[in-house]
C-alpha cells in the first residue's frame, strides 16, 4: 500500500517559502517547514492537516488581508501571524526528525 507522504504536491510552495525565507527569517520559516513536515506524515489528524492547508495557502496565494506591496511591513506581519497561530495549534505532533530535517533546509537556504 502506498504511503500519502507521496501525494504532497503543493506546486509553488517550496519556491514560495524560499523567496520568502530571508525575508521572513529563519525562525519563522522554520516554522512554515515544520508545518510541511507536519501535514506529509500519515499519523498527523486530518484536522491538523485542515489547519496547515489553510496557512500554507494563504502564504502561496496571491490574495492577502494586507498586499505587502502597498503596505510592506503590514504585509508581511500577517503571513508570520497566520503561520505562529497555525504553528501553536500543530506542534505536538512535530517529532525530533521533522526538526532535524527543517535544521538541515534551513542551513542550505540559509548558507553564505
Amino acid at each position: 500500500m502506498e504511503s500519502n507522504t507521496t501525494n504532497y504536491n503543493l506546486p509553488g510552495l517550496w519556491e514560495r517559502i524560499k523567496d520568502s525565507a530571508k525575508r521572513l527569517g529563519r525562525f519563522t520559516t522554520k516554522k512554515a517547514l515544520l508545518m510541511y513536515y507536519v501535514l506529509k506524515s500519515d499519523s498527523t489528524p486530518k484536522s491538523a492537516k485542515a489547519i496547515i492547508y489553510g496557512s500554507l495557502a494563504y502564504l502561496i496565494l496571491p490574495i492577502n488581508l494586507i498586499s505587502a506591496k502597498r503596505h510592506p511591513i503590514l504585509g508581511w506581519a500577517d503571513e508570520v501571524a497566520v503561520i505562529a497561530i497555525a504553528y501553536r495549534k500543530i506542534k505536538q505532533h512535530i517529532t525530533p526528525e521533522m526538526d532535524q530535517e527543517a535544521e538541515e533546509t534551513l542551513d542550505k537556504w540559509f548558507s553564505r
